[in-house]
């Protein structure tokens, strides 16, 4: 068995090659309080500050209480402790007074932050105000016909889901990220994917079983002083068993634990006591470098010492020992046997990689870096079928090359099923009429949403958009811009997710800025109001719905459209596609100079104050009043 410096020194070497992914592992179990939580006392240290005092009087001769609070430290929590504390009507003006103060705030304060308009704010005001848990009682309330029983049967469901959550996310994390530190011993790449192991082999309700019975035996065992740290280290191998074989039951991972720690306790406790210096480290920098270092450099070590007792055990033939069959966790496969396994992926892997290295030139250009062909030869053609095996198996190259763990190869088999985004060959290239018809098929579909939802909201029809043809340009030129700009990152999804948000979000600024200059201060749109806007011109929830919708282009939309193109006579779309463009030429000249203005389109001040009358008397009246907001007096009287 290798000493603890051997084994802390290969932890270093792995938590090396696989540092982002180790500590982000890590720091995800801190969140959610998995493991690790005095890790985030960094984020979390503040002074001590009394968010309320109750004083009780005598007025009138009637029992009177007062509860006076500070509205910039109360929220949810308060909302819900006035509320259990039989005053429903209480916890509703708290609820609506705590709305209304950020209301406030934010109009008179940042205007990035708004709070006024916008599905974000709304949230927002809901889940900050405790108004939603409010709303939830209310209801369950107006069922029951009693406030109380409304109250009751909220915290029981409240009860529930968190039970349920540490069931089944806090209970079984630790089994994740162990079975991500066993996966980078040997291998140098350990994907994000790799966090829902559990999921693919079917088993993540089996892991948690498993962790919620070492939970309750570890219980058990803490009403006896000796157990309390015995039985911690006989147990202490449960989640890494788990993650190597998650098929095995509860028993038999308690059991095998127990087992494999007889005569190391003592050795774990002192492996344990060799990070003290670490943890004390830690401690001064406030958890923050537990997050960077400690905490990962931990597991990856404990990693080790596992697998040296996981050898032990197969050795000495310890009972149930048979049941750690992973071996390829523990030392890589031999060619023939990857052969065997993924002979899909190998025969990709040996055609050409690119076969439209030969295009040369401005077609090459295009080609190569926009993902844009003018006309489709068979050579092309060719790429495109090799392109769409290649989506298809990429994820599993690493597998063959050994550079990552083989999927294939564990006892218990992943699911692999085809998934709709492979099928379709998102790395395809686009010819130059298939991206016309993505333009304008975008075009029409954002003024249709646009259209649709003042229709919605106003119960009126405006032709929205700065030209007068039924299209907006700046949906289908955003689509065409994801496609060709940002044509490198369609092979990382996050990437793409990302590129798009910003690449969206400049367009849509600046196409907001021009204008605006252009038509002398006229606005066609303005987010003033809505949670994190710049300027009224971006807001995030425009953006993230620019990311998603990105997504769907890149991976779905475009390629359902240019399969659908493909299968029309090339040249009647191009007689088509020709005819729109004229069309769209003479709606932007005549657009010049006779605007598409009016109700609905550029009165953006009147927009606002229909849309949210609600909102505007509520901060008119806090004004009006002259509400101190840093204080809420709300009282109960009772006989």
């Amino acid at each position: 068995m290798k000493t603890r410096k051997q084994m802390k020194r290969l932890g270093r070497e792995s938590l090396k090659r696989h540092y982002v992914i180790f500590v982000a592992a890590c720091l995800i179990a801190a969140f959610l309080a998995a493991e690790f939580t005095g890790s985030l006392n960094f984020s979390t240290a503040q002074n001590y500050e009394e968010t309320y005092e109750q004083v009780q009087s005598d007025l009138n001769g009637e029992g009177t209480y007062r509860i006076k609070t500070k509205v910039d430290s109360i929220g949810w929590a308060d909302v819900i402790r006035i509320m259990t504390e039989d005053n429903m009507q209480a916890g509703r003006e708290m609820s609506r007074e705590i709305r209304e103060n950020a209301i406030e705030d934010s109009e008179n304060g940042n205007p990035m932050f708004g709070r006024t308009r916008g599905v974000l704010s709304n949230i927002v005001n809901q889940v900050s105000s405790g108004s939603i848990i409010v709303t939830a009682a209310a209801a369950i309330g107006s069922i029951t016909g009693s406030d109380n029983l409304g109250v009751l049967i909220l915290i029981i469901i409240g009860a529930l889901g968190i039970f349920i959550f540490w069931f089944l996310i806090q209970n079984t994390f630790p089994v994740v990220i162990r079975r991500v530190f066993l996966e980078g011993m040997i291998y140098d790449r350990v994907t994000p994917q790799r966090f829902v192991f559990l999921l693919r082999v079917k088993k993540w309700m089996k892991a948690s079983w498993i962790m919620f019975v070492k939970y309750v035996w570890y219980l058990l065992w803490c009403l006896t002083l000796v157990g309390i740290v015995v039985k911690h280290y006989s147990y202490f191998l449960v989640p890494y068993i788990a993650a190597e074989n998650p098929d095995m039951t509860a028993r038999q991972a308690v059991t095998l634990s127990r087992k494999m720690m007889k005569g190391h306790k003592w050795q774990c406790f002192v492996f344990e006591l060799s990070f003290l210096g670490w943890e004390v480290l830690g401690a001064l920098t406030m958890g923050l470098f537990n997050i960077l270092y400690t905490n990962p450099y931990k597991v990856a070590a404990f990693t080790r010492y596992y697998a040296e007792l996981r050898a032990e055990a197969i050795e000495k033939g310890i009972p149930g020992a048979e049941l750690l069959y992973d071996n390829y966790l523990y030392e890589k496969a031999e060619s023939y046997v990857i052969a065997a396994k993924y002979p899909d992926v190998i025969k990709v892997m040996e055609q050409p990689e690119d076969m439209t290295e030969k295009l040369t030139g401005w077609r090459g250009f295009l080609a190569h870096n926009f993902g844009v062909l003018l006309l489709r030869r068979e050579q092309e053609r060719a790429y495109e079928r090799h392109q769409a095996d290649y989506v298809r198996v990429h994820s599993m190259i690493d597998d063959v090359q050994r550079e990552a763990y083989p999927v294939r190869l564990y006892p218990v088999p992943e699911e692999e099923r085809r998934k709709l985004v492979q099928s379709l060959n998102y790395m395809r290239h686009y010819s130059l009429w298939s991206l016309i018809v993505i333009f304008f098929s975008m075009s029409v579909f954002g003024w249709l949403w646009e259209v649709g939802m003042h229709l919605v909201s106003y119960g009126e029809f405006v032709n929205r958009g700065a030209l007068h043809g039924p299209w907006l340009p700046i949906y289908g030129t955003g689509a065409v811009l994801i496609l060709t700009v940002l044509n490198r990152f369609r092979k990382n999804p996050a990437l793409e997710f990302g590129a798009a948000i910003v690449l969206c979000g400049f367009l849509e600024y600046m196409t907001s800025l021009v204008m605006e200059i252009v038509t002398g201060g006229t606005k066609w749109w303005d987010y003033s109001g809505y949670f994190l806007n710049l300027n009224g011109r971006i807001c995030a929830e425009g953006l993230l719905v620019f990311g998603i919708g990105g997504l769907a282009i890149v991976y779905i939309i475009a390629p359902v459209i240019d399969d659908l193109t493909g299968r029309l006579n090339e040249r009647k779309v191009m007689a088509v596609c020709t005819a729109l463009l004229v069309l769209f030429l003479a709606d932007a000249v005549y657009s010049q100079i006779h605007p598409n203005t009016g109700e609905g389109v550029t009165d953006i001040e009147e927009v606002k104050n229909d849309a949210f009358p609600d909102m505007r008397r509520v901060s008119g009246g806090l004004q009006k009043s002259k509400i101190d907001r840093r204080d809420i007096y709300v009282s109960r009287h009772y006989k």
